[in-house]
């Protein structure tokens, strides 16, 4: 199980929404790689960043912010927001993310999924977002009308690295994630599932590392780092105590 601290950015800035509304954007860090590196001091192994203005924009917005993390940590970083092409997805892992987050085209292009996966083994992730079960697109303004589990299945035999489940309604709500809906999910695929959206509390750690989520690869959190309500060395030795006593 790997715990994702994330950095969402927005006019080059570190910020968290609620229920993935620009309007309601709380501002927790001016300088991004700062944060980032603040995330590896604390033990974090991994990164989770998403370009939310070139989700909306449908190309890179932030790329000096991405650039300026990726300099700045060591960590694997993944990248989400924004990536629609080849060209895109290319120029980023060149650039030194070491995995991509496809989301709208997911559903828009699939084509351009399985090509990514092919040129890019090991490298690409879809995000499937979604509201009331449904995959929401361009920056989570339009809803479609696919589910989460008959997209995730659509990518089955692609070679896509993993899928990051986000329960919508729960993003930035502190309510806890959608373990019910992540493990339907997980269930559902042989691709590995990363949660995402809403977790609050040590209490959701160590509901993650229970028997029944065994399925599920890892968990991002954000808000909660931000505003004290989870502690990183807790949290990070709740799941290597877990981890110690599976392989036990």
């Amino acid at each position: 199980m790997i715990l994702f601290p994330a950095i969402d950015l927005k006019n080059g800035e570190c910020v968290r929404l609620v229920q993935g509304d620009m309007d309601q954007a709380t501002v927790f860090n001016a300088d991004p790689a700062a944060q980032a590196a603040d995330f590896e001091s604390q033990g974090f192994t991994h990164l989770h960043v998403v370009d939310l203005d070139g989700a909306f924009a449908g190309t890179p917005v932030n790329a000096a912010a991405v650039e300026a993390i990726i300099d700045r940590v060591r960590m694997p970083v993944q990248l989400g927001g924004g990536i629609r092409d080849i060209r895109t997805a290319e120029h980023w892992l060149r650039r030194g993310i070491r995995r991509v987050i496809i989301g709208t085209a997911a559903v828009k292009d699939p084509g351009f999924v399985r090509e990514a996966a092919r040129l890019f083994p090991g490298q690409v992730a879809v995000g499937v977002d979604a509201r009331d079960g449904f995959v929401a697109v361009d920056g989570w303004a339009r809803a479609s009308s696919m589910n989460a589990i008959d997209l995730g299945r659509r990518f089955e035999d692609a070679g896509v690295e993993a899928i990051v489940y986000t329960d919508i309604a729960r993003d930035g709500m502190m309510k806890g994630l959608n373990i019910e809906g992540t493990i339907a999910l997980a269930e559902a695929i042989a691709i590995p599932v990363i949660a995402s959206g809403g977790l609050a509390s040590l209490a959701d750690v160590e509901r993650l590392c229970q028997p029944d989520c065994a399925r599920i690869a890892g968990a991002i959190t954000g808000r909660a780092l931000y505003d004290g309500r989870l502690d990183p060395s807790e949290a990070l030795a709740t799941l290597a105590r877990h981890a110690k006593t599976a392989h036990a």
